[in-house]
């Protein structure tokens, strides 16, 4: 199957699930990875930052990777996340990644903290090693790693390594950028997508997107957007997106990740939607107020363990 054919569409990120206690719950890691199935999902994106990455210890990253993979084999794609400041670690997790099977990865600029940041140079080093491992690249275009990423440097980097297969914009201005990789030619050799739970979603496909890669609340009701978009049926698109909305602008702007766990956990997709410390759960109200925005839409995610 072609580039083209493949990396397009919706490719939510897959949450991680915890149970009361704060352990990874694998049983509700399967039903995630089935409910996705569902829900007629593209693809999926495992460990990025919707997937609380951030608090896991790198033996629960190796087991959860694993896991996953062999999980989705044959039935989900999965882009595996494998962003680090280090350049030889984001190597040896792609390798892993490869040698279990994933589809891709995705990885942000090399930063640590608000002060060690890669340069253009160092960027695309790391890149380019990453990409030798062999498998195709999705560059993470994040606002998270303070790191300014350029239309010219992206345009480079899918121009000169063969691997850079896709783009995931969702930095300030992500339409405006995604017109200029339009206009340097950027889509004929890397995907773009867009990000932010699908916030911008009509601008930037306006704007060359082919995809999206939002959380898993409501990847049902926006791949058709997508869809209707790519055979030119923009008004249709248009109205669908103005339908949910207000769902996709609560979840990105109150809730965060947070919203697609209280969600998964009415509809008994996990038996519980614990963050672990510092991050909490979705507060009470908040979570009254999503449900009451999804309910009118019936979403698999509220219905599927039911």
């Amino acid at each position: 199957m072609t580039q083209e054919k493949i990396f397009r569409g919706i490719w939510p990120v897959v949450p991680t699930a915890f149970d009361d206690a704060g352990e990874i719950d694998y049983d509700g890691m399967r039903n995630i990875l089935r409910c996705m199935i569902d829900q007629g999902v593209d693809g999926g994106c495992i460990l990025a930052n919707y997937s609380e990455q951030f608090v896991l210890t790198d033996s629960e990253r190796a087991k959860l990777t694993k896991f996953c993979l062999e999980e989705a084999k044959d039935e989900l794609p999965l882009i595996v996340t494998i962003s680090h400041f280090s350049t030889l670690v984001a190597c040896d997790r792609a390798k892993m990644a490869k040698t279990l099977g994933a589809t891709a990865v995705m990885m942000m600029a090399p930063y640590h903290g608000a002060l060690l940041k890669g340069n253009n140079q160092q960027i695309y080093e790391q890149v380019k090693a990453v990409a030798d491992v062999g498998l195709p690249v999705m560059i993470q275009d994040a606002p998270l790693s303070g790191v300014n990423l350029s239309a010219e440097l992206l345009f480079k980097m899918s121009d000169e390594i063969e691997m850079v297969k896709m783009f995931k914009i969702e930095s300030t201005a992500a339409t405006q950028k995604l017109r200029e990789l339009k206009a340097l030619g950027a889509a004929n050799s890397a995907s773009p997508f867009d990000g932010e739970e699908g916030i911008t979603l009509l601008a930037d496909l306006d704007a060359g997107a082919v995809g999206s890669m939002t959380s898993a609340l409501i990847p049902d009701l926006i791949k058709p957007i997508i869809y209707d978009y790519s055979i030119g049926r923009r008004e249709s698109a248009a109205a669908s997106y103005k339908d949910v909305l207000p769902i996709i602008n609560f979840e990105n702007r109150q809730c965060g990740f947070r919203a697609t766990k209280a969600a998964m956990k009415f509809g008994k997709v996990i038996k519980s939607d614990f963050s672990r410390h510092p991050l909490q759960p979705l507060d009470e109200n908040l979570t009254c107020d999503l449900l009451s925005l999804l309910k009118p839409f019936d979403p698999v995610i509220l219905r599927w363990g039911k």
